[in-house]
């Protein structure tokens, strides 16, 4: 599916997910931002943003998840990062992750999806692999088709996939207008283990000891 044919042009048939209440999630974020706050910035319909970012055409807030801190790490670090030649490693700048936090969040409540995991569930919405493997300028038609299934599935408080950097591990994104019409807040704080500074030196011993299976590592700006 290369993304040509308008989405609204088809009649979907999504497939639920849910993520039961009491589940532990994770998420990098801006240290300076509450781990349960959304991301309110809709971006443009047709530059820059995110896979499934909400847009000028439908402004919903959005928040992106992983069922465990490795997988949120990867997908928001080693998008676009080769293998560096010399160490056989995926070198994180720095300043990739000076500012941020690695937070463990809890669902209050079952949190009802829709599921791209699978090629029956990309089927279900009339898509393949393309709407989770596009990249860069091509953002504006997955958004656009996140926009299409959000129309499509009322119901839906965000969706679900397979990690492209951590596979099969989960991803996901939740849509804070469905939450809060769900009966508020969906998330609270989790327990213990997650990474206040990502940009300290425990922060980052701590953040490359979990990606090294991954063979990905931050250098830091001071001597080893």
């Amino acid at each position: 599916m290369t993304g040509t044919v308008p989405p609204s042009a088809y009649t979907m048939r999504p497939n639920p997910y849910v993520i039961p209440a009491g589940a532990e999630l994770w998420r990098v974020h801006s240290a300076q931002r509450p781990a349960a706050q959304f991301n309110p910035v809709s971006v443009d319909a047709h530059f820059g943003g995110n896979r499934f970012d909400g847009t000028s055409y439908d402004p919903y807030a959005y928040l992106y998840l992983a069922t465990d801190p490795a997988t949120a790490l990867a997908e928001t670090l080693l998008r676009s990062l080769d293998f560096d030649v010399e160490s056989g490693m995926r070198l994180i700048p720095y300043a990739a992750v000076r500012g941020k936090s690695l937070s463990p969040l809890r669902a209050r409540v079952d949190l009802p999806l829709i599921s791209l995991i699978t090629e029956e569930d990309l089927a279900a919405v009339c898509q393949d692999s393309w709407l989770l493997e596009a990249d860069g300028d091509r953002y504006a038609k997955t958004r656009r088709w996140a926009s299409e299934i959000r129309a499509q599935a009322p119901g839906a408080w965000g969706l679900v996939w397979q990690s492209r950097r951590h596979r099969p591990r989960l991803a996901s994104v939740l849509f804070e207008d469905r939450c809060v019409a769900g009966g508020g807040d969906a998330l609270d704080m989790g327990g213990p283990g997650g990474i206040p500074e990502l940009g300290s030196p425990s922060g980052v011993a701590e953040l490359n000891r979990l990606l090294a299976p991954l063979r990905a590592a931050v250098v830091p700006p001071w001597p080893r």
